[in-house]
Protein backbone atom coordinates (compact mmCIF):
# COMPACT_ATOMS: atom_id res chain seq x y z
CA UNK A 1 0.00 0.00 0.00
CA UNK A 2 1.48 3.53 -0.77
CA UNK A 3 1.35 6.37 1.89
CA UNK A 4 -1.71 8.32 0.05
CA UNK A 5 -3.97 5.39 -1.06
CA UNK A 6 -7.73 6.35 -0.66
CA UNK A 7 -6.73 10.23 -0.87
CA UNK A 8 -8.28 11.89 -3.39
CA UNK A 9 -7.14 15.40 -4.97
CA UNK A 10 -8.58 17.35 -7.29
CA UNK A 11 -5.97 19.70 -9.47
CA UNK A 12 -7.15 23.16 -11.49
CA UNK A 13 -3.79 23.53 -12.91
CA UNK A 14 -1.77 24.32 -15.67
CA UNK A 15 1.70 25.01 -16.63
CA UNK A 16 4.39 23.57 -14.18
CA UNK A 17 4.81 23.97 -10.40
CA UNK A 18 0.76 23.18 -9.56
CA UNK A 19 1.77 20.05 -12.15
CA UNK A 20 4.67 18.83 -10.35
CA UNK A 21 3.25 18.65 -6.66
CA UNK A 22 0.25 16.91 -8.26
CA UNK A 23 2.72 14.71 -9.34
CA UNK A 24 4.45 13.65 -6.48
CA UNK A 25 0.97 13.60 -4.67
CA UNK A 26 0.41 10.84 -7.55
CA UNK A 27 3.57 9.06 -6.82
CA UNK A 28 2.66 8.80 -2.92
CA UNK A 29 -0.21 7.02 -4.04
CA UNK A 30 -2.83 9.64 -3.76
CA UNK A 31 -5.66 9.27 -6.66
CA UNK A 32 -5.70 12.59 -8.76
CA UNK A 33 -7.63 14.08 -10.95
CA UNK A 34 -6.17 16.91 -13.36
CA UNK A 35 -9.09 19.64 -14.60
CA UNK A 36 -8.14 20.72 -17.48
CA UNK A 37 -10.00 23.34 -20.28
CA UNK A 38 -10.99 21.63 -23.87
CA UNK A 39 -7.67 22.69 -25.84
CA UNK A 40 -6.07 21.20 -22.19
CA UNK A 41 -3.05 22.47 -20.06
CA UNK A 42 -0.95 24.49 -22.23
CA UNK A 43 1.64 22.81 -21.19
CA UNK A 44 0.81 19.79 -23.39
CA UNK A 45 1.64 22.20 -26.39
CA UNK A 46 5.12 23.60 -25.25
CA UNK A 47 7.26 21.67 -27.19
CA UNK A 48 6.36 18.32 -29.08
CA UNK A 49 9.73 16.64 -28.81
CA UNK A 50 8.76 13.38 -26.93
CA UNK A 51 7.25 11.22 -29.76
CA UNK A 52 5.00 14.48 -30.50
CA UNK A 53 4.07 15.68 -26.97
CA UNK A 54 5.77 17.53 -24.43
CA UNK A 55 8.69 16.79 -22.72
CA UNK A 56 7.53 19.28 -19.44
CA UNK A 57 3.54 17.69 -20.03
CA UNK A 58 4.98 14.08 -19.69
CA UNK A 59 7.15 14.92 -17.00
CA UNK A 60 4.49 16.31 -14.77
CA UNK A 61 1.50 14.38 -15.21
CA UNK A 62 2.03 10.63 -14.28
CA UNK A 63 -0.57 9.10 -12.69
CA UNK A 64 -3.76 11.61 -13.37
CA UNK A 65 -6.51 11.14 -14.31
CA UNK A 66 -7.31 14.00 -17.03
CA UNK A 67 -11.24 15.45 -17.21
CA UNK A 68 -11.94 18.54 -19.46
CA UNK A 69 -14.39 20.74 -17.92
CA UNK A 70 -15.35 24.75 -18.45
CA UNK A 71 -15.61 25.95 -14.82
CA UNK A 72 -17.48 29.16 -16.14
CA UNK A 73 -20.21 26.48 -17.06
CA UNK A 74 -22.70 26.21 -13.89
CA UNK A 75 -22.85 22.11 -14.51
CA UNK A 76 -19.56 21.48 -14.97
CA UNK A 77 -18.94 24.09 -11.95
CA UNK A 78 -21.44 22.15 -10.21
CA UNK A 79 -19.89 18.43 -10.94
CA UNK A 80 -16.41 20.35 -9.83
CA UNK A 81 -17.85 21.48 -6.32
CA UNK A 82 -19.26 17.80 -6.15
CA UNK A 83 -15.73 16.17 -6.44
CA UNK A 84 -14.27 18.80 -4.07
CA UNK A 85 -16.82 17.81 -1.29
CA UNK A 86 -14.99 14.56 -1.45
CA UNK A 87 -11.55 15.42 -1.87
CA UNK A 88 -8.84 15.69 0.50
CA UNK A 89 -6.80 18.10 -1.44
CA UNK A 90 -8.10 20.95 -4.17
CA UNK A 91 -5.29 23.00 -5.74
CA UNK A 92 -5.43 25.13 -7.93
CA UNK A 93 -2.73 27.84 -9.94
CA UNK A 94 -5.67 30.05 -11.93
CA UNK A 95 -4.48 33.60 -12.20
CA UNK A 96 -4.98 36.14 -9.26
CA UNK A 97 -9.00 36.42 -8.09
CA UNK A 98 -10.69 33.38 -10.59
CA UNK A 99 -11.23 31.01 -8.13
CA UNK A 100 -12.99 33.99 -6.01
CA UNK A 101 -14.99 34.87 -8.84
CA UNK A 102 -15.81 31.40 -9.83
CA UNK A 103 -16.92 30.98 -5.83
CA UNK A 104 -14.15 28.53 -5.59
CA UNK A 105 -12.63 30.52 -2.64
CA UNK A 106 -11.59 28.49 0.36
CA UNK A 107 -14.23 30.31 2.54
CA UNK A 108 -16.77 29.12 0.48
CA UNK A 109 -15.29 25.80 0.01
CA UNK A 110 -14.64 24.64 3.95
CA UNK A 111 -18.91 24.87 4.42
CA UNK A 112 -19.29 22.06 2.00
CA UNK A 113 -15.71 20.18 3.41
CA UNK A 114 -14.35 21.42 6.56
CA UNK A 115 -11.48 18.26 5.94
CA UNK A 116 -10.41 19.82 2.56
CA UNK A 117 -6.82 21.11 2.62
CA UNK A 118 -6.57 23.87 -0.09
CA UNK A 119 -3.54 24.81 -2.22
CA UNK A 120 -3.23 28.16 -3.65
CA UNK A 121 -0.17 28.77 -5.99
CA UNK A 122 0.30 32.29 -7.27
CA UNK A 123 3.08 34.52 -8.71
CA UNK A 124 3.40 36.99 -5.53
CA UNK A 125 1.20 36.23 -2.95
CA UNK A 126 -2.33 36.57 -2.22
CA UNK A 127 -1.86 40.42 -1.14
CA UNK A 128 0.05 43.48 -2.25
CA UNK A 129 0.67 45.41 -5.18
CA UNK A 130 1.93 42.66 -6.78
CA UNK A 131 -0.89 40.09 -6.36
CA UNK A 132 -3.09 40.30 -9.52
CA UNK A 133 0.08 40.23 -11.70
CA UNK A 134 0.91 37.14 -13.86
CA UNK A 135 4.13 35.45 -13.29
CA UNK A 136 6.16 32.77 -15.10
CA UNK A 137 8.91 31.57 -14.18
CA UNK A 138 11.89 33.85 -16.27
CA UNK A 139 9.72 36.93 -15.38
CA UNK A 140 10.29 35.53 -11.42
CA UNK A 141 13.86 34.50 -11.86
CA UNK A 142 14.38 38.36 -12.79
CA UNK A 143 12.25 39.89 -10.24
CA UNK A 144 13.17 37.90 -7.44
CA UNK A 145 17.48 38.45 -8.16
CA UNK A 146 18.26 35.42 -8.96
CA UNK A 147 19.14 36.02 -12.67
CA UNK A 148 21.23 38.99 -11.40
CA UNK A 149 23.54 36.92 -9.31
CA UNK A 150 23.24 34.05 -12.22
CA UNK A 151 25.80 34.16 -15.61
CA UNK A 152 29.08 35.57 -16.06
CA UNK A 153 30.57 39.08 -15.93
CA UNK A 154 28.26 41.77 -16.92
CA UNK A 155 25.49 39.51 -18.57
CA UNK A 156 22.63 38.12 -16.11
CA UNK A 157 21.77 34.55 -17.20
CA UNK A 158 18.36 32.31 -16.59
CA UNK A 159 18.99 29.76 -14.71
CA UNK A 160 18.37 26.82 -17.43
CA UNK A 161 15.45 24.69 -15.71
CA UNK A 162 12.51 26.42 -14.93
CA UNK A 163 13.73 26.94 -11.16
CA UNK A 164 10.84 28.80 -9.62
CA UNK A 165 8.24 26.50 -10.51
CA UNK A 166 9.87 23.55 -9.80
CA UNK A 167 10.91 25.22 -6.31
CA UNK A 168 7.03 26.00 -5.54
CA UNK A 169 5.30 22.45 -6.77
CA UNK A 170 8.29 20.81 -4.13
CA UNK A 171 7.19 23.76 -1.48
CA UNK A 172 3.64 23.15 -2.11
CA UNK A 173 3.96 19.46 -1.88
CA UNK A 174 5.72 19.71 1.36
CA UNK A 175 3.25 22.43 2.83
CA UNK A 176 0.00 19.44 1.33
CA UNK A 177 1.28 17.23 3.34
CA UNK A 178 2.26 19.26 6.15
CA UNK A 179 -1.50 20.15 6.35
CA UNK A 180 -2.67 16.72 5.84
CA UNK A 181 -0.36 15.67 9.27
CA UNK A 182 -2.33 18.30 10.67
CA UNK A 183 -5.60 17.62 10.22
CA UNK A 184 -5.21 13.88 11.61
CA UNK A 185 -4.91 15.21 14.49
CA UNK A 186 -7.32 18.04 14.37
CA UNK A 187 -10.03 16.26 11.60
CA UNK A 188 -10.04 20.46 10.32
CA UNK A 189 -8.21 21.55 6.71
CA UNK A 190 -6.72 24.66 5.97
CA UNK A 191 -5.56 27.18 3.08
CA UNK A 192 -1.90 26.61 2.05
CA UNK A 193 -1.18 29.39 0.12
CA UNK A 194 2.49 29.83 -1.65
CA UNK A 195 4.10 31.86 -4.58
CA UNK A 196 7.01 31.61 -6.58
CA UNK A 197 8.45 34.75 -5.83
CA UNK A 198 8.32 33.75 -2.19
CA UNK A 199 9.64 30.73 -2.48
CA UNK A 200 12.52 31.85 -4.90
CA UNK A 201 13.35 35.08 -2.07
CA UNK A 202 14.07 32.53 0.22
CA UNK A 203 16.20 30.26 -1.85
CA UNK A 204 18.00 33.58 -2.45
CA UNK A 205 18.69 34.30 1.31
CA UNK A 206 22.41 34.12 1.41
CA UNK A 207 23.08 36.54 -1.49
CA UNK A 208 20.51 38.71 0.53
CA UNK A 209 22.23 38.71 3.45
CA UNK A 210 25.53 40.02 1.47
CA UNK A 211 23.63 43.00 0.15
CA UNK A 212 21.82 43.44 3.49
CA UNK A 213 24.74 43.23 6.36
CA UNK A 214 27.94 42.90 3.61
CA UNK A 215 27.00 45.97 1.55
CA UNK A 216 27.34 44.23 -2.24
CA UNK A 217 25.98 41.26 -3.71
CA UNK A 218 28.16 38.23 -4.61
CA UNK A 219 30.03 38.55 -7.72
CA UNK A 220 28.62 36.62 -10.85
CA UNK A 221 30.82 33.75 -10.98
CA UNK A 222 29.76 31.60 -13.85
CA UNK A 223 30.88 27.93 -12.93
CA UNK A 224 32.70 29.22 -9.59
CA UNK A 225 31.59 30.30 -6.02
CA UNK A 226 31.14 33.66 -4.79
CA UNK A 227 32.77 32.90 -1.77
CA UNK A 228 35.35 30.12 -1.83
CA UNK A 229 38.46 29.06 -3.52
CA UNK A 230 39.25 27.05 -5.32
CA UNK A 231 35.66 25.98 -6.21
CA UNK A 232 34.58 25.97 -9.77
CA UNK A 233 35.60 24.55 -13.12
CA UNK A 234 38.78 23.37 -14.45
CA UNK A 235 40.37 22.54 -17.79
CA UNK A 236 42.47 19.33 -17.90
CA UNK A 237 45.22 18.44 -20.77
CA UNK A 238 42.55 16.61 -23.25
CA UNK A 239 40.21 19.86 -23.09
CA UNK A 240 37.66 17.82 -20.75
CA UNK A 241 36.40 20.02 -17.72
CA UNK A 242 36.09 19.19 -13.88
CA UNK A 243 34.51 21.10 -11.10
CA UNK A 244 36.32 20.63 -7.60
CA UNK A 245 35.88 22.14 -4.21
CA UNK A 246 37.73 23.13 -1.56
CA UNK A 247 35.97 23.48 2.16
CA UNK A 248 38.61 23.77 4.37
CA UNK A 249 42.50 24.37 5.07
CA UNK A 250 43.29 20.30 5.80
CA UNK A 251 41.61 19.79 2.25
CA UNK A 252 43.57 23.31 0.69
CA UNK A 253 47.00 21.47 1.80
CA UNK A 254 45.78 17.66 0.50
CA UNK A 255 44.96 19.15 -3.40
CA UNK A 256 48.60 20.89 -3.30
CA UNK A 257 50.76 18.23 -1.59
CA UNK A 258 48.98 15.03 -3.60
CA UNK A 259 46.64 16.61 -6.48
CA UNK A 260 49.26 19.75 -7.46
CA UNK A 261 52.19 18.49 -6.52
CA UNK A 262 53.13 21.94 -5.31
CA UNK A 263 52.84 21.98 -1.63
CA UNK A 264 54.51 25.12 -1.02
CA UNK A 265 51.00 26.77 -3.23
CA UNK A 266 49.64 25.82 0.63
CA UNK A 267 51.56 28.40 2.46
CA UNK A 268 51.94 31.21 -0.19
CA UNK A 269 50.62 34.10 1.76
CA UNK A 270 48.43 34.99 -1.52
CA UNK A 271 46.64 31.34 -1.25
CA UNK A 272 47.29 30.59 2.89
CA UNK A 273 43.32 31.40 3.71
CA UNK A 274 40.07 31.00 1.80
CA UNK A 275 40.02 34.73 2.25
CA UNK A 276 43.21 35.32 0.38
CA UNK A 277 42.13 32.73 -2.17
CA UNK A 278 39.47 34.12 -3.28
CA UNK A 279 41.11 37.49 -3.40
CA UNK A 280 43.34 36.33 -5.35
CA UNK A 281 41.18 33.80 -7.41
CA UNK A 282 42.42 34.88 -10.63
CA UNK A 283 46.00 33.98 -10.09
CA UNK A 284 45.03 30.96 -8.14
CA UNK A 285 42.72 29.66 -10.99
CA UNK A 286 45.99 30.00 -13.45
CA UNK A 287 48.31 28.23 -11.61
CA UNK A 288 45.75 25.20 -11.57
CA UNK A 289 44.90 25.05 -14.86
CA UNK A 290 48.38 25.40 -16.30
CA UNK A 291 49.45 22.36 -13.71
CA UNK A 292 46.18 20.46 -14.72
CA UNK A 293 47.22 20.85 -18.30
CA UNK A 294 49.49 17.80 -18.09
CA UNK A 295 47.25 15.30 -17.25
CA UNK A 296 43.88 14.51 -18.73
CA UNK A 297 40.55 14.25 -17.44
CA UNK A 298 40.16 10.92 -16.05
CA UNK A 299 43.78 11.14 -14.19
CA UNK A 300 43.06 14.09 -12.82
CA UNK A 301 39.45 12.14 -11.23
CA UNK A 302 41.67 9.80 -9.52
CA UNK A 303 43.60 12.25 -7.85
CA UNK A 304 41.20 13.86 -6.67
CA UNK A 305 39.54 11.05 -5.49
CA UNK A 306 42.63 9.65 -3.88
CA UNK A 307 43.04 12.91 -2.26
CA UNK A 308 39.84 12.72 -0.86
CA UNK A 309 38.45 16.25 -3.06
CA UNK A 310 35.06 16.39 -3.77
CA UNK A 311 34.89 16.85 -7.33
CA UNK A 312 32.65 16.17 -10.52
CA UNK A 313 33.21 15.97 -14.43
CA UNK A 314 31.28 18.83 -16.20
CA UNK A 315 29.34 16.49 -17.89
CA UNK A 316 26.70 17.24 -21.05
CA UNK A 317 23.37 15.57 -21.56
CA UNK A 318 24.48 12.96 -23.66
CA UNK A 319 26.83 11.85 -20.57
CA UNK A 320 24.13 12.64 -17.83
CA UNK A 321 21.59 9.81 -20.01
CA UNK A 322 24.70 7.42 -19.67
CA UNK A 323 24.96 8.45 -15.78
CA UNK A 324 25.98 5.26 -13.79
CA UNK A 325 24.02 6.63 -10.66
CA UNK A 326 20.92 8.14 -13.25
CA UNK A 327 17.68 6.23 -11.99
CA UNK A 328 14.84 6.02 -14.73
CA UNK A 329 11.63 4.97 -14.90
CA UNK A 330 9.54 3.09 -17.98
CA UNK A 331 5.80 4.61 -18.62
CA UNK A 332 3.08 4.72 -21.06
CA UNK A 333 1.71 7.81 -22.36
CA UNK A 334 -0.65 8.72 -25.83
CA UNK A 335 2.42 8.10 -27.74
CA UNK A 336 3.39 5.03 -25.97
CA UNK A 337 6.01 3.88 -23.46
CA UNK A 338 8.83 6.40 -22.82
CA UNK A 339 11.68 6.36 -20.14
CA UNK A 340 12.33 9.28 -17.84
CA UNK A 341 14.42 10.16 -15.19
CA UNK A 342 12.50 9.01 -11.89
CA UNK A 343 11.95 11.28 -8.87
CA UNK A 344 15.51 11.05 -6.34
CA UNK A 345 13.32 9.24 -3.69
CA UNK A 346 13.16 5.88 -2.75
CA UNK A 347 11.53 4.02 -0.26
CA UNK A 348 12.63 0.61 1.52
CA UNK A 349 14.47 0.25 -1.34
CA UNK A 350 10.82 -0.32 -3.41
CA UNK A 351 11.24 0.69 -7.18
CA UNK A 352 9.63 4.01 -8.22
CA UNK A 353 6.35 3.48 -9.51
CA UNK A 354 5.67 3.21 -13.26
CA UNK A 355 2.72 6.09 -13.58
CA UNK A 356 0.92 6.40 -17.43
CA UNK A 357 0.75 10.13 -18.94
CA UNK A 358 -3.15 10.63 -19.64
CA UNK A 359 -4.63 11.60 -23.14
CA UNK A 360 -6.23 14.70 -23.18
CA UNK A 361 -10.00 14.34 -21.31
CA UNK A 362 -9.61 10.18 -21.13
CA UNK A 363 -10.99 10.33 -17.72
CA UNK A 364 -14.12 12.89 -18.54
CA UNK A 365 -16.78 10.40 -19.10
CA UNK A 366 -15.78 7.99 -15.84
CA UNK A 367 -15.25 11.02 -13.90
CA UNK A 368 -18.79 13.01 -14.92
CA UNK A 369 -20.83 9.22 -13.64
CA UNK A 370 -19.21 8.32 -10.84
CA UNK A 371 -19.48 12.24 -9.47
CA UNK A 372 -22.95 12.93 -10.87
CA UNK A 373 -24.54 10.12 -8.73
CA UNK A 374 -25.36 9.73 -4.90
CA UNK A 375 -23.11 8.94 -2.40
CA UNK A 376 -24.12 5.63 -1.81
CA UNK A 377 -24.02 4.39 -5.27
CA UNK A 378 -20.53 6.73 -5.87
CA UNK A 379 -19.19 4.19 -3.15
CA UNK A 380 -19.96 1.26 -5.35
CA UNK A 381 -18.28 2.87 -8.33
CA UNK A 382 -15.41 3.31 -6.33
Amino acid sequence: MSDLDGFLVVSLEQAVAAPYASNLLAEAGARVIKVEREEGDFARRYDHVVHGESAYFVWLNRGKQSVCLDVKNDDDKALLIEIIKESDVFIQNLKPGAVNKLGLDYDTLRKINPALVMCSISGYGESGEYAKMKAYDLLVQAESGLSFITGTGSESARVGVSICDIATGLTAYSAILRALLARSRTGQGTHVTTSLFGVMADWMNVPLLHQAYGGRAPERMGIRHPSIAPYGVFTAGDGKQLVFSIQNEREWKMLCDAVLERPEIATDTRFDSNVNRVANRALLDEQINSIFSAFNQEQLAERLSGAGIAYGRLNDLKNVLNHPQLSQVTVNSPSGELTLTATGVAFGGQPVPSLAVPALGQDTAAVREEFSVSNTSREAVQ
